[in-house]
This record gives C-alpha cells, structure tokens and sequence, in this order.
C-alpha cells in the first residue's frame, strides 16, 4: 500500500456546504493521507473545486472519480438518495468508502449496501462523527473506569436550526420522507447514537414524533405547504443496564441551538455540552464532571473549526482500520442497526407502542 492515501470527495462545491466545511480540513489534517480528486455534477465546478481545495483531479460525476485507480478511499458527501449507487460502484470497484449519514434511505438499502462491503472486505466509515469527538472519547473512558458508579440516568436535549417554517430552495427535499433524510433521521439519529454510545445497549423504547411547525414556506417563489415530516422527538426508555433515559430532539431553533446531555451515576456525574446551528454533529462539545470544567486534549486536530475537529477523527481511524486491518471506526453494519432503530422510532411513535430491544441496538 502507498505510504499515502489518497482521498476522493464525491458532493463538493466551493460555495459552501458540509463537504468543503468539515470534509476538506479534515483530509488535510491526517498524516499519510491525502485530498487527490473531487467530483461533483458538472466539470466547470469540479475543477473550481479542485483549485479552490488543493485537489489534482476534478470529475464531472462521481462514477468518474470512483474509477480512478489512484484512488484509495471514496467519499460519498452527496443528498442521501444518491448514496446507494455510489456507494454500491465503489465498493465493487475495491475502494474504501466514507458515507455520510444516512447510509441509506432505510434499512432495506443500508443492509444492500453493508453486505456488499463486507463481501468484498474493504473498509468503511459512517459519518456519526460524535463517536470520534475528543470530549466524548473522554467521557467514555470515565465512564469505562468506573469512577461514576453504576449509571442511574441519562438525559439529552438537542436543537438544530434547521427544518423549521422556512425552508430554503437547496432543503426542500428534506421535506419528503421517501429521501430518510429529515429532522428525526439526521438530528435525532445523531443524538440517539451519542447517547447510546454512552449509555449502552437499549431494553426499551417509547417515542413520540410531532410537528412544531406543521406549515412550510418552500421553494423560489415562496409557497406555503404542510409539512409532512417531522421536526421534533422525545424518547423515553431504559437501557440494557437498567438506566432509564430521556431524549429530546428539536428543530427549527433559529436563535440558539444548544445541546446538553448529562450522565448521573452512583458516585458522580458527567455533562456534554455545544450545539450548532447544523446541530450537534458538527459542534464541538465540551466536558465538565461534578460540575467543574475538564480539558479536553484534541491534540493535532486542536486547531481545526468545529465542524472538522470531529469529522478528522472519524478519518483517522478509518486511515488506521486500513492499514491495520483492524474494524475500530463506526462502520456500515453499525449503520445498520442504528437505521433499523430510527425505522423502530417512527413506527412505535405512529403505533403508540412499546418497543423492546429485540433488534440489538447499537451496543458500541
């Protein structure tokens, strides 16, 4: 294998977005890899790109990108319905792959596209990036060590700015449920997966999915509409250690967007804190325990944004999976399990019902 890895973004503009924001000075940052190639849908931007980024390739389709033999990892940065196509040509053509969140749109093509990968043996990363952020890490171990006891609750309420009354042109496709990529699949999913990375394994279950602002104002010129996703959840269950736990997820929170998520055990207590207008996923979160501030060591990433600090680490321990051939990083079998839960979550929202953990949640 080259000493270097080489990099390729599929879904990258110079006009901004999460690819050139959180996906470029994360690549930048790793030693031993390298951003080789962007693609986007025509020429003329993938080459604006390419300048703009540093890259040496520029594709007009990620199909082209995905072709090049140069490239090791591919990453997809695309609207979640583009996800299967690309992601399935990749792994057929050997590649490592990053995929955004959500894997797929459902469990049906997240299945697809994580057996595919696992049959051909290459490495793959999902983006739930609040896995890698180095307060959480932090959190983790002290929970590990046991210096908070036995885990007595968990609690989180988490905001985003989007899927609120208005919804600008580029986002209207996040208003179809058929896309799975909305206020309760992304934010919410976010959140959950945090919190149970935390807490562990879930018992059960309830869920109440609801609509803050249930008129839309979408599109160019504005038109008013129902809305006919979500844009707001509260959760309630317990987990496999017999903790219960309360989640509340919230859109549409223009003039703050804070997220707060405490742990409360026997012998002490542990509080994540940040928020961003994109939501917590792409903030940087801080630590406190038995409510004094902690520092957290970012090492090498302590000088990239907020958006990127998180994203580096999910590269990096898919740039070391690859050379070690270890499966540390949250793969798509991880992705898996935690689609077919977000499925559980609006099924047992729109039911009124109980849902037990018979699906073995995310664990990890």
């Amino acid at each position: 294998m080259a000493s270097e890895l080489k990099v390729g973004i599929i879904g990258i503009n110079t006009t901004g977005g999460w690819a050139s924001e959180a996906h470029v000075p994360a690549v930048k940052a790793i030693k031993g890899m390298t951003l080789a190639a962007v693609a986007t849908s025509r020429q003329e931007t993938a080459d604006e790109a390419a300048n703009a980024f540093g890259a040496e390739k520029a594709y007009a389709g990620g199909l082209a990108l995905i072709a090049d033999p140069d490239i090791d990892i591919v990453t997809v940065a695309t609207r979640v319905p583009d996800h299967r196509e690309l992601l399935l040509a990749s792994i057929a053509a050997g590649k490592h792959v990053y995929s955004e969140w959500p894997l797929g749109a459902g469990a049906t093509e997240a299945r697809e596209i994580a057996g595919a990968a696992r049959s051909v043996g290459v490495k793959h990363a999902i983006g739930l990036q609040l896995r890698e952020s180095p307060a959480v890490k932090k959190a983790r171990g002290i929970l590990g060590s046991g210096a908070l006891g036995r885990l007595l609750s968990v609690t989180a309420f988490s905001t985003t700015a989007g899927f609120g009354p208005d919804v600008p042109p580029q986002f209207v496709y996040l208003e179809d449920p058929a896309s799975f990529a909305n206020m309760i699949t992304i934010q919410g999913a976010h959140t959950l997966d945090l919190l149970i990375a935390l807490g562990g394994q879930l018992e059960f279950m309830n869920a109440l999915v609801s609509r803050q602002f249930s008129n839309i104002q979408v599109g160019e010129p504005r038109q008013s509409r129902a809305r006919v996703t979500f844009d707001h959840l509260l959760m309630h269950g317990r987990f496999g250690s017999g903790a219960p736990f309360g989640l509340e997820v919230a859109g549409g929170r223009t003039v703050d967007t804070p997220f707060h998520l405490e742990v409360t055990g026997e012998k002490g207590s542990l509080r994540l804190d940040g928020g961003a207008p994109r939501g917590v996923q792409s903030s940087r979160i801080g630590l406190s325990q038995d409510g004094e501030r902690q520092s957290v060591d970012e090492g090498e990433f302590a000088g990239l944004s907020d958006g990127a600090l998180n994203v580096a680490g999910v590269y990096e321990a898919l740039g070391e999976d690859i050379r070690n051939g270890s499966s540390n990083v949250a793969d798509f079998h991880h992705a898996v399990r935690l689609t077919r839960l977000i499925e559980d979550v609006l099924e047992t929202s729109e039911q009124g019902a109980r849902v037990t953990g018979g699906h073995t949640w995310p664990d990890r």
